[in-house]
């Protein structure tokens, strides 16, 4: 026997001792933690993960479609809610007589309904206090039928700094609408009827700051 096929022997040997060495170190770690398919040994998930993926399968968690009739009160809200033609019935009722240009020409009509501060206020929207006047940041996006949708500075409808009384309107000249349809926003101050959003189905409530700040 040669030299070199003497240390060759003699490496193969050595190399199956470690072969043997980290065979049994892996069973030993296997017994000890058990593997993957052992559901004592598996790892349980962690508390966070957990509620994630209880609040993700939560019905609050995701927004459930918006049905004929309903508007959903929304965004930078503490109490997001959805709200009915029947529901305005049942709250108190203001009256705005108004005239506007519309495509259809000079409009003259008096409607009745519900303050829309008061509709957005029970939403509890989510203004800086610690800002001078937090609340004048805030901007209402009113959409209706068709995507359709007008936006409003909240100190428009507030009555603290304006004397207007914008309605979500439940009734045009005594006729009530229909359930299906929803309510109609009425601008009393604006003298075109741009903004009168018909068949409204959501109202967002929100601040500029995020706009405002990001900008470049």
């Amino acid at each position: 026997m040669t030299q070199d096929e003497d240390r060759r022997i003699r490496a193969g040997r050595a190399a199956r001792r470690v072969a043997h060495m980290c065979a049994a170190a892996t069973a030993l770690l296997i017994t000890s933690c058990g593997t993957a398919d052992d559901p004592k040994g598996a790892a349980a998930p962690s508390a966070p993960a957990s509620a994630l993926a209880s609040a993700s399968a939560s019905p609050k968690a995701s927004l459930a479609p918006i049905k004929p009739g309903e508007v959903r009160i929304a965004g930078e809200v503490d109490k997001p809610y959805t709200i009915t033609l029947a529901d305005l019935r049942k709250l108190p009722q203001a009256e705005a007589p108004v005239e506007f240009v519309s495509a259809k020409g000079d409009q003259k009509h008096t409607y009745q309904g519900v303050l829309l501060h008061e509709v957005l206020k029970a939403a509890q929207p989510r203004f800086d206090q610690s800002k001078k006047n937090g609340q004048l940041r805030g901007v209402v996006a009113a959409t209706g039928g068709g995507d359709y949708r007008a936006v409003f500075a909240w100190a428009e409808i507030d009555p603290g700094f304006a004397k207007s009384q914008v309605l979500l309107a439940v009734s045009e000249d005594g006729t009530a609408f229909e359930d299906s349809a929803g309510p109609r926003l009425v601008v009393p101050q604006d003298t075109r009827g741009g903004r009168y959003v018909s068949e409204l189905n959501q109202l967002w409530v929100g601040t500029v700051d995020p706009v405002v700040d990001g900008a470049h």
